[in-house]
């Protein structure tokens, strides 16, 4: 810096160096609040998955989630071929899965891993489990199957 600018800078009052400073930090603000917004969104489980599970006969049941996350809490429906169960609760934490569902008894358990559009990994409840495998799908069209 040459001589005269530094002599117009020591003339500058203590509220003008006090407003520079304050504008320049603004800036270094709202330049990180711009690199927050770029930051990946997490993904959503909400949607309906399809595939199936096993039970401990080995038998094949066809299995539909309705999944509704929102912030990491899940909630919605699973039909299957033995039934319809309430999820009661559950969380998603990284690719880790919880979904606690309502069976009418001991309270069932899906522990899963997310691996791309796929939700794969066991179920319990009570004395019976398996593994289980869906996939996320398209929402069916229409609307709700439950109409008046």
């Amino acid at each position: 810096m040459s001589q005269k600018n530094l002599a117009k800078l020591r003339r500058l009052s203590a509220i003008e160096l006090l407003t520079i400073a304050c504008l320049v930090l603004s800036l270094c603000f709202i330049a990180q609040a711009q690199q927050d917004k770029k930051a990946p969104a997490k993904p959503t489980l909400t949607g309906r998955y399809d595939g199936t599970a096993k039970n401990k006969g080995e038998e094949v049941i066809t299995v539909s989630l309705d999944l509704t996350d929102k912030d990491g809490a899940l909630s919605g429906m699973i039909n299957s071929s033995h039934g319809d169960f309430s999820i009661v609760g559950g969380s998603h934490e990284g690719d880790t899965v919880t979904i606690e569902f309502d069976t009418g008894g001991p309270t069932g358990i899906l522990s899963l891993h997310l691996v791309d559009d796929r939700l794969v990994g066991t179920w319990t409840a009570g004395d019976d489990g398996g593994p289980l495998d869906v996939k996320k799908v398209a929402a069916p069209q229409g609307g709700s199957k439950d109409k008046s």
